[in-house]
């Protein structure tokens, strides 16, 4: 078993308290806050596993309370609700709401670059929590965790017309006006394996609208869908405006041959 110092029991002690939370094994707490490149460095077990099962405990929790608390939404509107809640962007805030980057432990490389602020390691932490709380305390306590600091999330992601999942809106958008669905496609990846960057195009009828990049496939698709969006939509308004002049002119035209 790992030896914890007194001044790393003291920090994880604060933790504790944020979270409200009482850990019968602080190695395990520890662990959940030990970025891979202080694992790796030290040879010692990284948070990296303990983010997976806080993954899938987060998706089971969020999506419990979703189904029960909006019996009247559709399957797409509840996974909507559900990826814009347990996205990279919202478990980041909670990092950071948290101060997580002020107890991670991080390799000399990784903190000089910027990784206590990162927002991929503050989301990857705050997972590992929850994996950590889970095998410490079971799914209850887990569960209740959780609940605590995604609710307000929830209620404001919940909202009629808050739902921010281009990638599903771009798709309703092709539907719409049978064309073919959007086609996404990595172009390049960079950085090292542990902050690995995807830059992600997507094409719609064949043609590209928009490139996205993030840390994940995912991240970089919703961006690279943002932009899709915001070019299709500035295309059409484009079309209605040259159509608008098309009608308009030969209104005139028309005015001048009755007025001769």
């Amino acid at each position: 078993m790992e030896q914890i110092s007194p001044q790393r029991e003291k920090e994880l002690a604060e933790i504790e308290k944020k979270l409200d939370t009482f850990f019968l094994n602080k190695n395990i707490l520890n662990q959940s806050l030990t970025h891979s490149s202080f694992g790796h460095e030290k040879k010692i077990p990284d948070n990296e596993r303990l983010e997976f099962l806080g993954d899938a405990i987060l998706k089971l929790v969020i999506s419990e309370y979703i189904y029960h608390k909006f019996p009247e939404r559709a399957e797409g509107d509840l996974t909507k609700i559900r990826a814009s809640v347990i996205s990279d962007d919202t478990l980041a805030m909670i990092g950071k709401q948290l101060l997580l980057g002020d107890y991670l432990l991080l390799s000399p490389n990784e903190k000089r670059s910027g990784g206590t602020k990162r927002k991929s390691n503050l989301a990857n932490a705050f997972e590992a929590i929850i994996g950590a709380v889970f095998l410490d305390a079971g799914l209850g306590k887990s569960r209740e965790m959780i609940l605590k600091l995604l609710s307000p999330e929830i209620e404001k992601t919940s909202q009629v017309g808050y739902i921010t999942d281009y990638k599903s809106t771009l798709q309703e958008y092709t539907q719409k006006r049978k064309w073919e669905l959007p086609r996404y496609r990595v172009i390049k990846e960079t950085g090292p394996r542990h902050r690995r960057v995807f830059w992600m195009e997507v094409k719609v009828c064949g043609k590209r609208y928009g490139i996205g990049k993030g840390r994940n496939k995912k991240e970089s698709e919703q961006r690279a869908a943002t932009r899709a969006l915001n070019n299709l939509k500035a295309e059409e308004l484009g079309g209605r405006k040259k159509e608008g002049k098309g009608i308009k002119g030969l209104i005139s035209k028309v005015r001048k041959r009755i007025g001769g």
